[in-house]
């Protein structure tokens, strides 16, 4: 079914999402990532690596190794929780076995003073140790995802021998299943609702911050786990001012767009991005702009499908000397497709890695697209689709119409 006959709540007369099959199938693919990498435990300290492994949501991560977890490639994974969190997610994460919860031990990135930070990161090691020892993996190699200097020097003093686990979270959330995919769906329904919010909210005289968090609060309203509507105006809007929600006053005929990427909703994320014209219809110049971008993201967009890879797509992408610049990094997130999911995942489509390095679509892959024109000083607009890759093709699950410029902020009369 294309088209979501669902909403976010749950229910005992509908299919919908559910939310156990996908812990369990986002387990197994993870653990058979592992096996296909010869590594028996991972040690997770991403928190979207954490919560696509384990299914457990935690608090916001302001030092290193504050909440970790490791997961082996047989048998049940141990999460180490921080400490004021660890008696609610017990009672609330019934799939983690009760003797396997632990509290976690943090150094807060050092700010405890360098002789406690030496004495705590020798505990969690020992830790960490002592449990790899209890399943007999203490000799095998130690995967890991992302640890700051003091942790890496830890594990080392504790003799256990690491490899990089990010190669593994990259291939298991490389495709998403059926569950995903339908959250996907669902956080592109709850983004819609910043951008219907910015067609009733937007007027000249109001600052791009009464904007974006009007519209970041009506996401909210509508179900989603944590909300962003970045907007940005006039002249910030090329080459993209990557700070939205100022205090700039918004004038008429300014050029305006919102993106809403981070928007989730059960952790998926979307990335999604609408052009504008506040107060008056848009002039040539601005339709033609537009145009480049519209035809440019989905000649893109119809190079996706199951077999052909990222050089065949980014071929689609103008190269950077078009805008008069020596490298094609400097269109590193201006022109490019990222898959996407709980942050950014594989494959990546760029003038810059995909052509000497080509990755392959695969079904259940989801990419976000996204291409910019303008002129400085003047402002632009840009476009950012979602799509899914299909068994036969692929379909674009970003709903909000996209065909035109359009005009918000109306002030004139016909």
């Amino acid at each position: 079914m294309d088209k979501l006959a669902f909403g976010v709540n749950a229910t005992d007369w509908q299919e919908r999402i559910d939310f156990a099959r996908m812990r369990r199938e986002r387990l197994a693919k993870t653990q058979a990532a592992m096996k296909s990498h010869d590594i028996a435990a991972c040690l997770l300290t991403r928190p979207e690596n954490i919560r696509y492994a384990l299914g457990i949501r935690g608090a916001p991560e302001f030092a290193p190794q504050l909440r970790y977890a490791l997961v082996f490639a047989e048998g049940d994974p141990i999460m180490y929780e921080l400490g004021d969190t660890l008696a609610h997610n017990r009672v609330h994460c019934t799939w983690i076995k009760p003797e396997n919860w632990r509290y976690s031990i943090c150094w807060l990135g050092g700010c405890c003073g360098q002789e406690a930070t030496v004495d705590v990161s020798r505990q969690w090691a020992d830790g960490i140790l002592k449990d790899l020892g209890d399943r007999g993996l203490d000799s095998e190699k130690l995967g890991f995802d992302s640890l700051d200097g003091v942790g890496a020097q830890a594990l080392q003093k504790a003799g256990l021998a690491t490899t990089p686990a990010m190669p593994v979270m990259r291939e298991a959330r490389r495709t998403k299943t059926r569950d995903e995919i339908n959250c996907m769906r669902v956080a592109v329904a709850i983004a819609n609702a910043a951008y219907a919010d910015l067609f009733e909210t937007a007027r000249p005289g109001l600052r791009e911050c009464d904007l974006g968090g009007s519209s970041m609060n009506a996401q909210l309203r509508a179900g989603a786990e944590h909300a962003n509507a970045g907007a940005r105006s006039g002249p910030n809007t090329f080459e993209t001012l990557h700070i939205g929600n100022t205090d700039r006053i918004i004038e008429v005929g300014d050029l305006l767009y919102m993106n809403v990427c981070s928007t989730n909703y059960m952790g998926y994320r979307v990335c999604i991005y609408r052009s504008f014209v506040v107060g008056r219809r848009p002039n040539q110049k601005e339709k033609n702009w537009y145009k480049k971008v519209y035809d440019r993201v989905y000649s893109v967009i119809e190079e996706i499908r199951p077999g052909a890879t990222t050089a065949d797509a980014a071929k689609r992408f103008l190269p950077a000397s078009t805008w008069g610049h020596e490298s094609e990094h400097k269109m590193l997130v201006s022109e490019v497709g990222h898959g996407i999911g709980m942050t950014y995942d594989e494959p990546i489509i760029s003038r810059i890695w995909s052509f000497d390095h080509p990755q392959v679509f695969e079904p259940g892959m989801i990419i976000a697209v996204e291409s910019r024109e303008g002129a400085l000083g003047y402002g632009g607009v840009r476009l950012e689709e979602m799509v899914v890759v299909t068994e036969t093709g692929h379909e674009i699950i970003s709903t909000w119409p996209s065909e035109e410029l359009a005009v918000i902020g109306r002030i004139y009369s016909s």
